[in-house]
């Protein structure tokens, strides 16, 4: 880690007009926004001109260190130029640039999981996913390399891939490919995404030194973290893959992560919440969307509910965090994904976070941005009739309704048979053995997928009304 940190260093010091690797051919820059481009040079000042409107000249600070904010029209799928020159007369061109709206995405492997899959897991039509990619010109990817350092990096390899290459495809963010096809085509713009993921990372490997020294529970002891399983790891990638591109343009982040944290669910909202803070201060564009994805089913062979209440911190966080969303994934785990981490139906995954970005962004009202969420109950006789908000198209499911429990004064859960009243849009339910309801579940477990969904095909998020 630190040897090539030092190369870098060295690199830079024998280096004329350098740009960062995010400021590369085939890049997509935020529409009408100022645009951030920097790198570093031996001369004075750098001076930045775009094909599309005036030059700008940013000044290099004592190490050569310049940064230039470069206003940028509305978006385009016409090929643009930038051109780059210093004082000193070296010069560059970046070619191909497009305009158009960008996401940084992060998170963990769910995240990272590219088109062509992992090893013993697949996404679902992933190859032809990317060999079809080429209808889709508007959409680009950079993949932020996979790397830890103990000291803040300041820029990482990497480059611009374009779809026009279905082998550069199948390596894009399956979650974000989604995503950005999506967005891309209801927007009719350009869709960039650096994919910053690093699977198994934990939110507290996304948190900076001195947050973390404030965490009682984490050790920055080099000696404690590298006898750590890697990905565990607390700051070492926030050091090492969300600094360097931090300075870039957003338009918003999205976020797939917290399986790793699963069992530390009393501490996760707080602890997402405070990243989240300390991510939009640092890219400095004020509170950017914050997207981000609950956990899948899965067995966490634990007292069969921790998945279930890191869910449940999930979903709480959004009271936490301004400008933010979750999307449910409660139905996109088949049976026998029971042990497998990564669900291979990545495509609802990016289309519901669009949606998010759809009606909360982009304002189309229109678009159901998620699916029934719980609002109450009561009980009548032996039945619980339970309520339900963010209903803009109903209960799309009136029968073979799956996925709830209910409980008596024993605290014992039984299956409940359930169906819809559909003059009130209320689901009711009743259980053998249970003659008197005191408590109602949804999808509360590790691996309890429901079958409930609103308009768009949304699940109903899941809930319990108990604290047991």
């Amino acid at each position: 880690m630190f040897s090539a940190a030092a190369l870098c260093c060295a690199q830079w010091a024998g280096a004329k007009l350098h740009l960062n690797p995010l400021v590369g051919d085939n890049m997509v820059v935020q529409q009408q926004a100022k645009a951030r481009l920097w790198g570093t040079t031996d001369g004075k000042t750098v001076t930045v001109r775009p094909s599309w409107g005036e030059a700008v000249t940013a000044k290099a600070d004592k190490d050569g260190r310049w940064m230039a904010e470069v206003s940028t029209p509305a978006a385009t799928f016409e090929a643009q130029t930038i051109e780059f020159a210093d004082d000193k007369g070296d010069k560059s061109t970046v070619q191909n640039v497009l305009v158009g709206e960008v996401w940084l995405a992060s998170g963990q492997s769910n995240m990272q999981m590219p088109l062509k899959g992992f090893p013993g897991c697949c996404v679902e039509d992933g190859l032809d996913e990317a060999i079809n990619a080429s209808g889709v010109k508007g959409v680009r990817m950079f993949n932020v390399p996979l790397e830890q350092s103990y000291t803040e990096k300041e820029e990482c390899d990497g480059r611009w891939m374009t779809t026009d290459n279905y082998q550069d495809a199948m390596e894009f963010s399956a979650t974000a490919w989604f995503f950005a096809k999506s967005l891309s085509r209801a927007l009719n713009v350009p869709v960039g995404i650096v994919n910053c993921a690093y699977g198994g990372a934990k939110v507290e490997s996304w948190t900076p030194r001195d947050m973390l020294e404030g965490y009682e529970d984490v050790s920055l002891d080099p000696k404690d973290m590298e006898e750590m399983v890697h990905y565990l790891r607390p700051m070492l990638m926030y050091n090492a893959m969300f600094v360097p591109v931090q300075r870039y343009t957003y338009k918003g982040i999205l976020w797939y992560q917290g399986c790793s944290n699963v069992g530390m669910h009393e501490t996760y909202a707080e602890r997402l919440a405070a990243m989240v803070e300390r991510w939009r201060k640092e890219i400095g564009l004020g509170e950017i969307p914050f997207y981000y994805v609950e956990i899948a089913p899965y067995d966490y062979e634990s007292d069969g509910t921790a998945g279930a209440r890191l869910r449940e911190a999930q979903f709480k966080a959004q009271e936490l965090i301004p400008n933010s969303g979750m999307v449910c994934t409660n139905d996109l785990a088949e049976p026998y994904e029971l042990h497998n981490i990564h669900p291979r139906r990545k495509a609802p995954v990016g289309q519901r976070l669009s949606y998010l970005a759809l009606h909360r962004t982009y304002g189309h009202d229109n678009v159901c941005d998620s699916g029934p969420l719980y609002a109450g109950w009561e009980r009548k006789g032996n039945e619980a009739w339970v309520k339900f908000d963010n209903l803009q198209m109903g209960i799309c499911r009136n029968y073979m309704i799956e996925g709830f429990e209910i409980a008596g004064a024993d605290k014992v859960f039984h299956p409940a048979k359930a169906w819809l009243h559909w003059q009130t849009n209320e689901v009711v339910l009743t259980a053998d053995g249970v003659d008197e309801p005191v408590a109602v579940r949804y999808g509360f477990g590790d691996f309890k997928p429901g079958t409930l969904i609103g308009g768009n095909e949304q699940p109903a998020v899941p809930f319990r009304t108990d604290n047991w």
